[in-house]
């Protein structure tokens, strides 16, 4: 399948759209958004499930996502999913960069980087852990704190990724109430950490 991608110059896509990020240190930039369908890692409390098949998603050309991306008028892009790196993305980024964006993307990084990345944020996933290339890399460690053992998980992965990588924990959407004064509190004595909010959905927004 990826090969066919490659060649043809076209990917699955769930959605793409203008937006504020809303999450991490991006928190608040206008960026749009490319949310590619395709996961085979299965988080249970994951929020977009259905980004995870390919086969209900109409696949879109560069070329097309391109000029949607231009049309927006953000300069600042976002590529997530799904799992971004189930495909090759070096000259769908090659495109972009061409005409000056800014590149993000979220990732499990369970699959090989691809493309040319001004910001990677990380955010693994205990179903599959992260290649050993990412924590190098990473400009952003994201852990969504689900339970209390998700703490350890956290500071696992704090210790891998390099020195200069900020290090963020976000509330699972469905366990805000009870998991975000554990958060609070964690990050009193554990301060190089900083909360992540998925400020979008407050105010309403995609």
């Amino acid at each position: 399948m990826s090969k066919n991608f490659i060649i043809s110059e076209e990917i699955p896509l769930m959605e793409e759209f203008p937006t504020l990020q809303g999450e991490g240190f991006h928190n608040g930039r206008f960026a749009y958004f490319i949310r590619i369908a395709g996961c085979d890692i299965g988080c249970h409390w994951c929020d977009v499930k259905e980004s995870w098949p390919t086969y209900n998603h109409p696949v879109a050309s560069y070329d097309k996502i391109l000029s949607n991306a231009i049309q927006s008028g953000a300069k600042f892009i976002v590529i997530t999913g799904g799992e971004p790196f189930m495909y090759p993305l070096e000259t769908l980024c090659d495109k972009l960069l061409e005409k000056k964006f800014e590149l993000a993307v979220e990732t499990s990084g369970a699959y090989p980087l691809s493309g040319t990345w001004h910001w990677i944020c990380l955010s693994p996933k205990k179903n599959k852990t992260p290649l050993a290339e990412f924590y190098n890399k990473a400009h952003e460690l994201k852990i969504i704190i689900y339970n209390k053992d998700d703490f350890k998980w956290a500071e696992k992965h704090a210790a891998l990724v390099n020195p200069e990588c900020k290090l963020y924990l976000q509330v699972e959407w469905s366990k805000r109430d009870e998991n975000t004064p554990l958060i609070l509190d964690y990050i009193k004595e554990n301060p190089q950490w900083k909360l992540s909010l998925q400020t979008h959905k407050y105010i309403g927004i995609p």
